[in-house]
């Protein structure tokens, strides 16, 4: 029998290549140390890769990699992935989420003391100057300050069992977990983030994507107590680096302990220039154990990949074509989008997903169902979530999935429609594929509706009388935010939906102000 060739392109833990060494069904080729390009030989006939941060999976990388099955990178962020790239080739991505937690919540703990007693500081002063001088680093106790936690899941939590055993007043923030489970550690919950602002201390546990990315910003420091302590252990531009240097040197933040930055290595950062700020090079992953961890569960990943056994923490298991009509594809896309979407206009905890067909496709919503929840869970779930294990996570965390075939309407040939339920409340929307794959969003909550959901979206419910868009495009001017589409829908009860397609980015300051006019009735923001 072949055996199947795996390639670890850089370094893990020799735990992990003795279990490919020792596996008598692998070909296993160290390649850690080779150039880069000469990378892209070795990997011609490998049928799976174990990376980490130094190779880029990259054009260069998967058109080389011509018999590759799966791709495993050893760590939790997967940026130097091209995900889409290797779904196109069939290639399932993977990685190995949880094996450097604890190692990641120390390092944010060694932070919050480091930044509170200057520790760094007064080292360097005694260690290197060689000089006594205790009276100069009086410091703070975390004793009886309150720490605001943002993102509550496997790293967070943990955040906030420690805190509590230094004495801490702990507040997470994270709209998308139920209340109980930052209670029952005895950490308390709001839904309000200016609560979190208000916090001595603010410790960031997110993933990075269009959401979190600039969370904090700086009409958000603004808004925070003066002498705030940050830190950032989780990932680069979480924390918008501008905003926290001006943030640093005017005093408004007396500390920050940053481990990640937005461009890596950090050698000529800015922040780096200033005194009251302790740093690390991402040393998040960095202790004996995460990288045995990280090692040999990488190791086991690419053997069951290899195998053919399963593909445990996969992005994007590819899908098979050749078994479903081409029409169908377009759908799935859309409605992973869909999914997304409507947790942003609904950021409460999941409770039900329920997905109606109408027409052909309602032949094929279980699976689109599948491509929904994932789309729902991603950006929601300290959990990894792939179209492998949605369902079985949903099930987990006790969200229904339901689907449903419906007659079909003389409207549209097919028609999804997609209803998200949270604690909160249900959103609806309903889409369709026009020729040439056009995916459009033809009804948010019952206003028939036109648009496409992509880009930056801005939907805005108000009392229907005259004035209104006016004022909306005048705060919008104000604001330097610019309106590429506006469209609108009407309902019979005087109501107005308008989904304004924006060309940048857009403030909670700009929010806020428009969720201050009379004929608001709600006001969202989403970025697809």
């Amino acid at each position: 029998m072949d055996k199947s060739k795996i390639v670890v392109c850089d370094h893990i833990h020799e735990a992990g290549l003795d279990m490919l060494r020792h596996d008598d069904e692998i070909d296993f080729v160290f390649a850690a140390d080779i150039d880069k390009t000469e990378l892209l030989n070795v990997i011609a006939d490998a049928d799976v890769a174990i990376t980490r941060s130094s190779t880029d999976v990259d054009a260069r990388f998967i058109a080389a990699a011509k018999k590759m099955k799966a791709i495993v990178r050893a760590g939790v962020g997967v940026d130097n992935v091209d995900i889409e790239g290797c779904s196109k080739e069939g290639i399932i991505v993977m990685n190995v989420p949880t094996a450097n937690t604890i190692a990641a919540v120390e390092l944010t703990m060694t932070h919050m003391l480091s930044c509170m007693r200057m520790f760094p500081y007064s080292h360097d002063h005694l260690k290197n100057q060689r000089i006594w001088k205790r009276e100069q680093w009086y410091g703070h106790e975390l004793k009886g300050k309150k720490l605001g936690i943002i993102g509550f899941g496997n790293i967070g939590s943990r955040v906030g069992v420690r805190a509590k055993a230094f004495e801490m007043d702990v507040l997470a923030y994270d709209p998308y977990i139920p209340s109980s489970k930052a209670t029952d550690l005895g950490v308390a919950y709001t839904k309000n983030f200016d609560e979190i602002l208000s916090c001595d201390l603010i410790t960031i546990h997110t993933p990075k994507n269009s959401e979190t990315l600039n969370m904090i910003d700086r009409d958000e420091i603004a808004r925070m107590k003066d002498g705030v302590v940050l830190i950032n252990c989780a990932r680069g531009g979480l924390y918008n680096e501008e905003a926290l240097y001006d943030g640093l040197k005017s005093g408004k933040i007396r500390f920050a302990g940053i481990d990640v930055f937005v461009k890596e290595p950090a050698t000529d950062n800015p922040l780096l220039d200033l005194d009251n700020i302790c740093v690390s090079p991402h040393l998040g992953a960095n202790t004996f154990e995460s990288q045995y961890n990280i090692g040999t569960e990488a190791a086991k990943q690419a053997i069951e990949a290899a195998k053919g056994i399963a593909y445990p923490h996969a992005f994007n298991l590819p899908i098979d074509e050749s078994s479903i009509p081409p029409f169908v594809k377009p759908f799935l896309e859309m409605a992973q989008k869909i999914g997304f979407l409507s947790v942003q206009m609904n950021r409460a905890p999941l409770v039900s997903i329920k997905v109606s067909g109408q027409g052909d496709i309602a032949e094929y919503v279980t699976s689109i169902a599948t491509f929904v929840t994932v789309g729902a869970m991603a950006s929601t779930s300290s959990d990894t979530i792939n179209y492998v294990n949605a369902d079985f996570i949903a099930q987990e965390k006790g969200i229904k999935i339901e689907t449903e075939v419906l007659p079909n309407t003389a409207a549209y040939k097919n028609l999804i429609t997609i209803r998200v339920t949270t604690e909160k409340e249900s959103i609806s929307i309903s889409g369709t594929i026009f020729n040439d794959s056009v995916q459009r969003i033809v009804d948010i909550n019952g206003f028939a509706i036109d648009v496409a959901p992509q880009g930056n979206i801005i939907l805005f419910k108000n009392t229907d009388i005259p004035g209104v868009i006016g004022k909306v495009g005048t705060i919008l001017a104000n604001h330097h935010v610019n309106i590429a589409d506006f469209r609108l829908g009407r309902n019979n009860r005087s109501q107005a939906l308008a989904v304004i397609m924006v060309d940048n980015s857009v403030t909670e300051a700009t929010l806020r102000e428009l969720a201050a006019l009379d004929a608001c009735i709600s006001v969202d923001y989403a970025r697809i």
